[in-house]
């Protein structure tokens, strides 16, 4: 009887211990705060999401205004001081300028990662990097929309958006994606970026080799220019890979959270 009250005893306390480690271990792992990017919304992370939270990651999908660098940037730095411990900061298209904006002061923040995603240097804008190779489609699909104060907004045309911002998702849900797209200012797209945090932060790529919206080549460039600590170019992939390859991108968000 005493034996068996002893073994029970230890098995419970090698059960907490373990219960234990493993809570501290999901305790340690940082924050992932998603920023999605023009023609887009929270909910394209949805695939993203799934997987790092069956991992053990704390994940907030944040919303991004798309009026301007400045208080977009704002926008997301204030989530990130609201955060206690580290964080893994991940933009997609125009997300990139952001979060390359809103990590400057923010010590918290352990990497960045570009799901493709622009990596501004001081002084560029999207519109200029876009443009700097050939190859982006984006501005024959765009839908200009009038503002009040004389501003104006850019959705893509919902008949062109498939083909154009995600080619490799299926037709039924790429008409979604149209419909419930957020339009981007003119002017945010145009605003140049006046941090490059890259250039002190560990940095991760992943893009689409057929990508209508930012050229492959342009792409690389940023990348091979911000010596990314791991860069990943998907075959045939759109500029949607957050929605047609939720798993890659979880995996090299996971990669920055783990690399040392």
């Amino acid at each position: 009887m005493y034996r068996s009250i002893r073994s029970a005893a230890l098995a419970a306390l090698l059960f907490s211990g373990t219960a234990n480690a493993q809570a501290a271990d999901d305790a340690a792992k940082p924050t992932v705060v998603l920023v999605h990017g023009a023609f887009a919304d929270s909910s394209g992370w949805n695939g993203v999401i799934e997987r790092l939270e069956k991992d053990g990651y704390p994940v907030i999908a944040a919303a991004n205004p798309l009026r301007s660098v400045a208080g977009d940037a704002e926008s997301v730095a204030a989530v990130v001081r609201s955060i206690p411990g580290q964080v893994i900061l991940v933009g997609h298209s125009y997300g990139g300028v952001v979060i390359t904006e809103a990590a400057k002061g923010n010590a918290n923040v352990k990497a960045l990662v570009y799901v493709a995603g622009f990596l501004p240097d001081t002084g560029e804008s999207a519109l200029t990097l876009s443009a700097k190779f050939p190859g982006s489609t984006l501005g024959g699909a765009l839908a200009p929309v009038g503002l009040p104060n004389g501003g104006t907004d850019l959705y893509i045309q919902p008949a062109k958006f498939h083909e154009q911002f995600a080619a490799d998702v299926s037709a039924e849900q790429a008409t979604l994606m149209a419909a419930t797209q957020r339009p981007v200012t003119q002017d945010a797209l145009s605003q140049p970026s006046k941090a490059a945090t890259w250039k002190s932060l560990p940095s991760y790529v992943i893009y689409g080799a057929e990508d209508q919206n930012i050229p492959a080549a342009a792409m690389k460039y940023m990348a091979d220019r911000a010596h990314a600590r791991k860069t990943v170019a998907v075959a045939n992939g759109s500029h949607a890979l957050m929605v047609s390859h939720p798993l890659e991108v979880a995996e090299l968000i996971e990669n920055a959270a783990t690399d040392r």
